[in-house]
């Protein structure tokens, strides 16, 4: 039997090898409590479902929906972007749905990239920055986000060479797996650089509505010149705690959503009609939601901070998203330390490589798993990991 060789040139999803872990661990007889998977504990607003429930039972909805999602859909997108960053976009050219952003990078990456070409890809990132282009044959050309700069990509050391082959230059801010912020001016130096090089932005917006302490996530649209060059992937998944939904959008350059609509006429047929239906409430009924999960998570936050320090973690309380990007113990690697954590422990951390090599040293955590469990899973760390023990 011969496959595809394309699959071979991308390493196992890392969310896909940590729930293989916490079943193994699991079938051992282990507790484990797991703060490596981003995937909200609490359910989604109570007006989504019921428009989703209501939306269900009406046959109209059981038929194909348009690839361009319904103009009420559209419209309801629209209105929110106006709403909340001041961007004015064009209903019936600027935005069409997505069955959540992963399904956005990848087929954005089919959309932009032919084989030969390069895509800039954070590092760490998001893996579907880099599963994407090479599925679409292209090369990656990784772009560090040091810590000492941010966790923000230094555009102006890219190569001029590696700069005239790409095409694609993936963002992501608020930052997953950092938890970094976006400066006030780098969306401009990002639109400079995609006009001096002939490049298309493309920026995933997964968490502009988990914020903390009064920060307000911006959208890389409201910046002058953005819809020239490039477009925004809008998710209902973290803020809204949908992930399972499939809900989100491409929002922005005309052609680029065009291009992008075109891909996926031919893979998929769409997205469920009551599904665009509970997303509309989500962006209407429930707008506010995102404010309430974002005080949920900035307990937790705190919870978190104060544990890591006990064990000697000192760590910089993110501003957005639901995550810890913390720098391991001197003497241990990223994955020896969640090896650590998950043995002594029972609670498994993401190792900091899975999102990039620029990623080791560091390991990512998650707030989205219960109060109850989240302060257990201090806990047991704390007992473990405590007075020099950490060191083992």
């Amino acid at each position: 039997m011969r496959f595809a060789r394309r699959v071979d040139a991308v390493p196992p999803y890392l969310f896909a090898e940590l729930e293989r872990t916490i079943t193994r661990k699991r079938r051992e007889g282990v507790d484990v409590i797991s703060l490596g998977i981003g995937d909200p504990d609490l359910p989604s607003p109570p007006a989504v479902v019921e428009a989703l429930a209501a939306a269900a039972r009406d046959p109209s909805t059981h038929r194909y929906p348009t690839n361009h999602g319904s103009d009420e859909f559209r419209a309801a997108v629209a209105s929110f972007y106006r709403d909340r960053f001041g961007v004015e976009l064009d209903p019936a050219a600027e935005i069409v749905p997505a069955l959540g952003g992963k399904e956005a990078v990848g087929h954005v990456a089919l959309v932009l990239l032919d084989p030969g070409d390069l895509c800039l890809s954070p590092d760490p990132g998001y893996p579907p920055y880099t599963s994407g282009p090479l599925f679409a044959g292209a090369a990656v050309h990784y772009l560090p986000l040091e810590e000492a700069n941010g966790f923000l990509p230094d555009l102006e050391t890219v190569p001029d060479d590696v700069a005239a082959r790409a095409n694609l230059l993936f963002l992501n801010y608020p930052n997953n797996p950092t938890g970094a912020i976006v400066e006030p001016d780098y969306f401009e130096r990002a639109v400079e650089f995609a006009r001096r090089h002939d490049l298309v932005v493309v920026h995933d917006n997964a968490y502009s509505e988990i914020c903390f302490d009064g920060y307000r996530a911006p959208s890389f649209l409201e910046t002058p010149g953005a819809k020239e060059v490039g477009i925004e992937i809008f998710s209902l998944s973290k803020g809204w705690n949908m992930t399972g939904w499939r809900s989100g959008l491409v929002a922005g350059n005309a052609e680029i959503v065009e291009r992008y609509r075109q891909l996926k006429t031919n893979l998929d047929s769409g997205m469920f009609e009551a599904v665009q239906l509970a997303t509309i409430a989500a962006l209407t009924e429930a707008r506010d939601f995102p404010r309430e999960m974002s005080d949920v998570y900035q307990r937790r936050r705190d919870l978190v901070v104060e544990a890591l320090a006990t064990i000697g973690l000192e760590v910089e309380p993110p501003q957005a998203t639901p995550y810890f990007w913390a720098r391991v113990p001197e003497g241990h690697t990223s994955t020896s330390f969640a090896e650590l954590v998950l043995e002594r422990s029972g609670v498994v951390v993401s190792p900091g490589p899975a999102y990039g090599p620029s990623g080791e040293g560091f390991v990512r955590l998650s707030l989205t798993v219960p109060d109850d469990r989240l302060e257990e899973a201090m806990r047991r760390i704390e007992s473990s990991l405590r007075s020099g023990i950490i060191k083992a």
